[in-house]
């Protein structure tokens, strides 16, 4: 797996690409680091499958990344997502958010070392089907309302309806 990455990120570099996400699992940390010291063309992200502080600690501690992820609704949430944002901190890590921009405009903007967030057109295309407030991107940004309280959301009952279980 290690030289396939490898062998693939020099095949993307040829496009310029400069994000390698995930290359193999973000629970094979030596594989990881291995990976990112043979690909300096490239930055490594990883973490997105996080869900505690000590997860995220020892990927920065490996030396596995060269962007740590987290995503709110798998760590913990809004507590989870900050601890590992003071670890990418702490570190001098950039950090990245995993989908739900929904939620990560807003928690981001506590976050120091905060890069990106991942915006798939599917799941924001899910969320304006079942939330009223969800931020649109102007000019490649993302900006919460602080008009509104909390996250802003506010969920469309009669269109969510028919997924309750």
């Amino acid at each position: 797996a290690v030289k396939e990455a490898v062998r693939q990120a020099g095949r993307f570099a040829e496009s310029d690409v400069t994000w390698f996400e995930e290359p193999v699992s973000s629970d094979h940390l030596v594989d990881l680091r291995v990976i990112r010291e043979r690909t300096p063309q490239m930055e490594i992200a990883a973490g997105e499958y996080g869900y505690d502080r000590f997860y995220f600690r020892r990927m920065v501690e490996a030396g596995a990344v060269d962007v740590l992820q987290a995503d709110v609704t798998r760590c913990a949430g809004v507590t989870g997502w900050l601890q590992a944002a003071a670890i990418a901190h702490a570190f001098a890590v950039p950090f990245s958010a995993h989908c739900a921009p929904e939620i990560h405009a807003h928690v981001a903007c506590a976050a120091p070392e905060f890069r990106h967030a991942e915006y798939f057109h599917d799941h924001v295309r899910i969320a304006h089907m079942v939330f009223d407030g969800v931020p649109e991107p102007v000019n490649g940004m993302l900006r919460p309302d602080p008009s509104q309280p909390g996250l802003g959301l506010e969920l469309k009952r009669h269109d969510a309806e028919r997924w309750a279980v």
